[in-house]
């Protein structure tokens, strides 16, 4: 007999409240994700909007390579369809080290990758690995998602704000007060939200500064100072922009140094979820048991298909080529754009796009009135543009930066180059209105 489930638990909420461990109670969701629900319920209505928000594909857009959805499905077809290893393939993991020695000039041991489903997991188990309750976690604001992975480890964050002139990239007097205390040190480039790449100089002082702050903290017996370097999107880079890596740059920095990446980003991949962390031998050996006890598993079809990619990157060239190109073309759009409005006296301003898929753009209309709305705060400005121009974008407050600023994340992984004109175009008349 079908049984009305709905009827038991009805009346029930308050005994539903009590239930959650108070770690699960205090957990925020990611606004980037509540935004973008807000936005599919208005495209689902039938509203012509602009999606800007989330940083993901439209595989219509950017679809993964041909050849490693060929692979993956020759793989499948072979039966490879068990678990993997709780810490990534043997192919993968040698393959992970093979292109960091061959692209990144790193000569890392065996034993030094992680493998996940995603990048998540293993900067997830860095984070259980190296954060005990009360440390300090030191990273730049905007910055994603950090927060969240210090408070599910009683971390005590500490976010430390940047500026645009700066490429929303901290300056080393920014951290250097801090890092006598900080358990962990978070650097990510290309940067999300920003769209921008850390200067060389500046990554070779920060990594310089762990290693002596690690020099007296030995002499004074105390735990160590990680870097931990979120490099998912170093593939990505435009013009003249140059990726460096702490370890290419300061070699003696490596065994406090833990470098996130996955194919994710690189490759059009987010669904495929194969992701890994590059560490030292006895921080991956604590990291390893989280990603066994979570199941945190890339599946092994995708990583047999990313380790033979990565042992013959010449088979994605052309991808390569024309993927960097078509995010480029939108993002310099989208900036040409802004670049006009700010050249004739609009309020507002964007940061050349240097990585990843993200513009950094400032749209000053706090004070100002859009549709009989006057714009106070940054998520009334994110409305205006919802609601009136019909351009989806993602303020930097939802990203930890203090508001209001009038800055704002755009990205172009889900349009057409139609699509971003026409947010240009859309923007640019919602300031002209507003500023009349």
């Amino acid at each position: 007999m079908p049984v009305d489930v709905a009827a038991y638990l009805d009346g029930h909420a308050a005994t539903a409240s009590r239930t959650p461990n108070p770690l699960a109670e205090g957990l925020k969701g990611s606004r980037i994700l509540a935004i973008a629900g807000e936005v599919n319920a208005l495209k689902a209505k039938g509203a012509p909007i602009v999606n800007l928000t989330i940083g993901d594909f439209d595989p219509k857009q950017f679809p993964v390579p041909s050849v490693l959805v060929d692979l993956i499905t020759e793989e499948l077809r072979a039966g490879h369809t068990n678990y993997p290893p709780a810490s990534g393939t043997a192919e993968l993991q040698q393959a992970i080290l093979d292109s960091y020695r061959d692209e990144l000039g790193l000569h890392y041991p065996a034993g030094s990758v992680l493998v996940g489903s995603g990048a998540r997991p293993p900067f997830y188990a860095a984070f259980g690995t190296i954060v005990a309750p009360g440390d300090e976690v030191l990273y730049p604001v905007p910055s994603w998602n950090t927060r969240h992975y210090a408070y599910l480890n009683g971390g005590v964050p500490v976010p430390v704000p940047t500026r645009p002139e700066n490429g929303f990239m901290p300056t080393f007097d920014e951290l250097a007060p801090h890092l006598g205390t900080a358990r962990v040190l978070l650097i990510n480039s290309p940067s999300n939200p920003a769209g921008t790449v850390i200067r060389e100089d500046l990554l070779r002082d920060i990594a310089l500064a762990v290693v002596a702050e690690n020099k007296r903290r030995e002499a004074a017996g105390a735990r160590p100072l990680i870097l931990v370097y979120d490099q998912v999107y170093w593939r990505l880079v435009f013009g003249d922009a140059v990726h460096f890596t702490p370890v290419g740059l300061v070699p003696e920095v490596a065994p406090y140094c833990v470098m996130i990446d996955a194919i994710s980003k690189c490759w059009a991949a987010t669904g495929l979820r194969v992701g890994w962390a590059v560490a030292p031998p006895w921080i991956i050996g604590k990291m390893n048991p989280l990603i066994g006890h979570t199941g945190a598993w890339a599946p092994k079809p995708e990583q047999r298909a990313t380790a033979t990619l990565l042992r013959e990157p010449e088979r994605l060239g052309d991808y390569m080529t024309g993927f960097k190109a078509g995010l480029e073309r939108r993002l310099t759009t989208l900036w040409r754009a802004f670049q006009a409005l700010k050249a004739e006296g609009y309020p507002v301003d964007a940061l050349a796009p240097a990585g990843a898929l993200y513009l950094s753009a400032k749209i000053d209309l706090l004070g100002r009135t859009v549709d009989g709305t006057r714009i106070e705060t940054d998520d009334d400005l994110r409305r205006a543009l919802l609601q009136v121009a019909n351009v989806a974008v993602v303020p930097f407050d939802a990203f930890g930066y203090a508001g209001p600023s009038g800055w704002v994340r755009l990205s172009v992984g889900a349009v057409s180059e139609d699509g971003a004109l026409a947010a240009a175009d859309r923007i640019a008349a919602l300031v002209r209105s507003a500023c009349r």
